[in-house]
């Protein structure tokens, strides 16, 4: 569980870095932002897409990775980080509908009431700010939330193969769907200087690469339920960074909802530890067997 809670930290980063540092042309900021992440993993995993796997990586690759970073970055562009971030904090029960639909899998009613909780700090943390809301940016945020979590059902669902080596499939797919498409609307690649270059290294391998292979792995291993409720810790790191490093204001409502979002991560954490999880939160599913996520990583380089 703790190395799954490193994806959304990352990504609760991300507006920040966004909104602070890099250039504004969203397609080419999801194109670099995942081919050399999916380059780096899959120098570290040496595999290739075998089958229906190519075309599978391709679906993957805009739902989850392409695609999505296109939105997100508009996102960020559009809104302040905290609103960006909290819209977010829906991704629970989006993605337990997506996996009971896709995979399945029936909600527990904690689960579900740790996602009620999330939505109302939503709610309170969206509308009791002093940034401005823009519906546009809002709707591209529903829309990313809604590809990402029908995306993250069917990779769950496709699973079976090396976590790094699929990670790595999606990661180049979604760069490289996304690459025509840059070039036709948005033209040349943006001129990037030292501090966009720091801030893509950093979105890059932290926000990306590692961040991806921890979620996927979480996802291997756990039920969407508890899996999305970790994920609530996207709009909290979103909305501290905001404040702490955008000097974005935050109001008692703001600062209630925050609240709110953390009772229901907390909720998931309670039930896990109640038994409803037996299995040891430290091992993670990758293919047939059950190991440590940086070791799979560690284990894949090693293999190179």
């Amino acid at each position: 569980m703790l190395v799954t809670a490193i994806a959304p930290v990352a990504w609760g980063s991300t507006y920040v870095v966004t909104r602070a540092v890099l250039p504004a042309e969203p397609l080419w900021g999801a194109v670099i932002r995942a081919l050399p992440a999916g380059v780096l993993l899959l120098l570290l995993s040496r595999r290739r897409p075998r089958g229906a796997f190519w075309w599978r990586s391709a679906v993957l690759g805009v739902l989850n990775t392409g695609g999505f970073f296109a939105l997100v970055y508009a996102v960020a562009q559009r809104l302040p980080s905290g609103i960006a971030a909290t819209v977010m904090a829906a991704s629970p029960l989006v993605m337990m509908a997506a996996a009971r639909i896709v995979l399945g899998q029936r909600p527990r009613v904690v689960a579900l009431a740790g996602g009620v909780a999330g939505i109302a700090g939503v709610a309170l943390m969206l509308f009791g700010g002093d940034g401005t809301i823009d519906p546009v940016g809002v709707l591209l945020a529903v829309v990313a939330l809604v590809a990402s979590s029908t995306g993250f059902a069917l990779a769950t669902r496709w699973g079976g193969v090396d976590l790094v080596a699929s990670t790595s499939w999606q990661l180049l797919a979604g760069g490289l769907l996304m690459l025509p498409f840059a070039l036709v609307v948005e033209g040349a690649p943006p001129a990037l200087d030292a501090a966009a270059l720091l801030g893509f290294a950093y979105v890059t391998v932290i926000a990306t690469a590692l961040a991806y292979v921890a979620w996927f792995a979480g996802l291997r291993h756990l039920p969407a339920g508890p899996v999305g409720l970790v994920g609530l810790l996207n709009p909290v790191t979103g909305v501290v960074l905001g404040a702490i490093v955008a000097g974005e204001v935050l109001t008692l409502r703001q600062l209630l909802g925050l609240a709110i979002v953390l009772a229901g991560i907390a909720a998931g954490r309670v039930r896990l530890r109640a038994g409803q999880s037996p299995r040891d939160s430290r091992k993670l599913r990758v293919g047939a067997k059950k190991v440590d996520p940086v070791a799979a990583v560690e284990k894949s380089r090693i293999r190179s």
